[in-house]
C-alpha cells in the first residue's frame, strides 16, 4: 500500500550532501532548510556505517523517522474522515501499525544506501506555520527527481508533514489508497487494519 515514490522521497534524506551550500540556505527559509540538511547529514552518518548490526540500524531508522516526520499527524491525515469513525482502540492500533508498516517497508532499503546525492534548491513559505523546501535528487543512472518537503514549525522545532515527488503529494496518494481498501471492506476500518496487520506480520 505504501508507494514506491514515497520510498524514493524518503531515501532522499540519506542523500543530503555538501551541495546544499550556505548561499542557497541563506536565500531559503533558514530554519526549514537547515532542518532538512541536518536530518539528512545525520542519516548519512548513520547508514554509511555498514558495520552497524541490522537491528541497531532499524532502531536508528525509527528514531530518525520520528525526529524528522510528524508520524502521528501524517497517519491521521492519511486516514482522513475515517479517523472519526474509528474507536479509540482502533485509532491506537492504526497509529502503531502505520509506524510499523513504514519501518518494515523501508528499513532494509535505507541500510542499503549507495551514495546518491541531492541538493537543496530553495524554500518558500506556506501559510503561517509551514515552509516547502525544494530539492533535487541526483542519481548516478537516470534523470534527476524533484522532491519538495512540506515542513511545519512546531514548538520544539520542525517536522516534515508531507513529501511531494514530481508534483504528487505522497500523503494524498496514501490517503486515496487507504480509502480504497476501506471502501472494498464495506466502509469498515477493520478491513484496513486487517490488511495492515497482514503486511506487518502483526497478530490481530
Amino acid at each position: 500500500m505504501l508507494t514506491r515514490r514515497l520510498f524514493v522521497a524518503c531515501a532522499a534524506l540519506l542523500a543530503v550532501s555538501s551541495w546544499a551550500g550556505r548561499s542557497v540556505l541563506a536565500q531559503a527559509d533558514a530554519g526549514a532548510g537547515a532542518f532538512i540538511q541536518s536530518l539528512g547529514n545525520e542519516a548519512i552518518a548513520t547508514f554509511s556505517d555498514k558495520s552497524v548490526p541490522r537491528d541497531q540500524s532499524v532502531q536508528k531508522f525509527r528514531t530518525l523517522l520520528y525526529r524528522g516526520f510528524d508520524v502521528p499527524y501524517i497517519g491521521r491525515f492519511v486516514l482522513g474522515r475515517f479517523w472519526n469513525q474509528a474507536t479509540p482502540q482502533q485509532q491506537d492500533e492504526y497509529q502503531k501499525l502505520f509506524e510499523k508498516m513504514i519501518v518494515a517497508t523501508y528499513a532494509d532499503r535505507f541500510v542499503e544506501y549507495s551514495g546518491e546525492t541531492f541538493k537543496i534548491t530553495g524554500s518558500r513559505p506556506e501559510g503561517d506555520t509551514d515552509a516547502v523546501v525544494t530539492t533535487q535528487i541526483v542519481r548516478p543512472n537516470g534523470p534527476p527527481v524533484n522532491v519538495d518537503w512540506r515542513v511545519r514549525k512546531r514548538d520544539a522545532g520542525f517536522k516534515i508533514i508531507d513529501v511531494i515527488v514530481e508534483g504528487v503529494s505522497m500523503s494524498v496518494t496514501q490517503r486515496s489508497e487507504f480509502a480504497s481498501v476501506i471502501s472494498s471492506s464495506g466502509g469498515q476500518i477493520e478491513g484496513l487494519l486487517r490488511a495492515m496487520r497482514q503486511k506487518t506480520g502483526t497478530a490481530g
